[in-house]
């Protein structure tokens, strides 16, 4: 249904495929020893292909003999909401390519955009003042997939190009976005029902149980990229991550508050928890540098990881009990 495109002296001029080489979307599309449709009606064929081929296949991935039989249970009652995702954010990179995948993603995206920002936010974009701006952006990405699907490589002939892959990753990750919010908010929720239920203080649920769970994605990606060797990147996530949660979600909080409201200013109480926190990333931050700058000569020893295990005990136990404390019950 393809062939390759090298360059222009592998192209026999007399095929209708040299006018098509001329195109510069056709050159944008592909990368260099990649695959191109020669028609239409291939190009549908192999994208459907592809996508019947990606969905078989993470069915599949679920009845693995490595995975336990508690695993392919549990995967089979995710697997409605993994395929969700994958129907509507697109991810162009190599790995996790799929040309049938992307086009019908684009598709579908302003469909579960439309539904987050109707969930959440109370906002109705499928028809709002006599427009439906979804379907102006479903017409829009209607188009930008037929052109994916047309002129695109196959995943396994090759991949895209870097100059349309990059603009739609970044599309991916916005929309990727909506669904972690969207998935975080259903979990707070959760978690307050659970405390309501259980009778266990707020505060406690945010201390423990939401903090690790929060915290999990980052763990895992942390550790493997410290197992990599790419310990200094590990260690400047440690830190990215924190720094851009506590900037980006005071900045729009408050920022989202203030337009709610109206109001300018707004009182805020430092509870004696959220001091301790404060307290004890102080503390560590000091001991890295103090350690690793000063005391090793830029070297972080295997001690100095049991030592902020100790700390961060610690802290959970001196916040723990100042909420059963006088302070907290003053707070509550």
């Amino acid at each position: 249904q393809g062939r390759p495109v090298e360059s222009d002296e592998d192209v026999d001029e007399s095929t209708p495929y040299t006018a098509m080489l001329e195109s510069s979307t056709d050159n944008v599309c592909v990368s260099h020893g990649s695959f191109a449709a020669d028609s239409w009606r291939g190009a549908w064929h192999d994208a459907t292909q592809e996508l019947y081929f990606e969905v078989q296949s993470s069915w599949q991935d679920i009845f693995d003999e490595e995975n336990s039989w508690f695993d392919k249970i549990l995967m089979i009652c995710e697997y409605p909401f993994l395929l969700a995702r994958k129907l509507t954010v697109p991810i162009p990179c190599e790995g996790y390519y799929c040309r049938g995948l992307v086009a019908l993603s684009l598709v579908l995206s302003p469909v579960w955009f439309g539904v987050y920002l109707l969930n959440e936010h109370e906002i109705n974009i499928f028809w709002k003042d006599g427009v439906s701006y979804v379907g102006i952006l479903l017409a829009l990405f209607l188009v930008i997939a037929a052109l994916v699907i047309r002129f695109a490589p196959s995943g396994a002939e090759g991949v895209m190009s870097i100059l349309v892959s990059t603009p739609i990753a970044l599309y991916g990750f916005f929309i990727a976005a909506t669904w972690i919010d969207f998935i975080a908010d259903k979990l707070v929720n959760l978690l307050d029902f659970l405390g309501i239920i259980c009778r266990i203080p707020a505060p406690i649920m945010g201390l423990t149980i939401l903090a690790w769970g929060n915290s999990m994605g980052d763990l895992s990606a942390n550790l493997t990229m410290a197992r990599k060797g790419l310990a200094n990147m590990a260690m400047t996530a440690c830190f990215a991550g924190p720094v851009f949660n506590i900037l980006m979600g005071l900045g729009l909080g408050f920022s989202r508050l203030f337009a709610a409201t109206g109001e300018s200013e707004k009182s805020v109480v430092v509870t004696p928890a959220v001091l301790t926190g404060i307290i004890f990333v102080v503390v560590n931050s000091l001991l890295i540098i103090v350690t690793g700058v000063f005391v090793c000569k830029g070297r972080i020893p295997k001690q100095f990881g049991y030592l902020t295990l100790g700390l961060y005990m610690i802290y959970v136990v001196t916040s723990v009990s100042l909420e059963f404390s006088k302070y907290g019950d003053n707070n509550g």
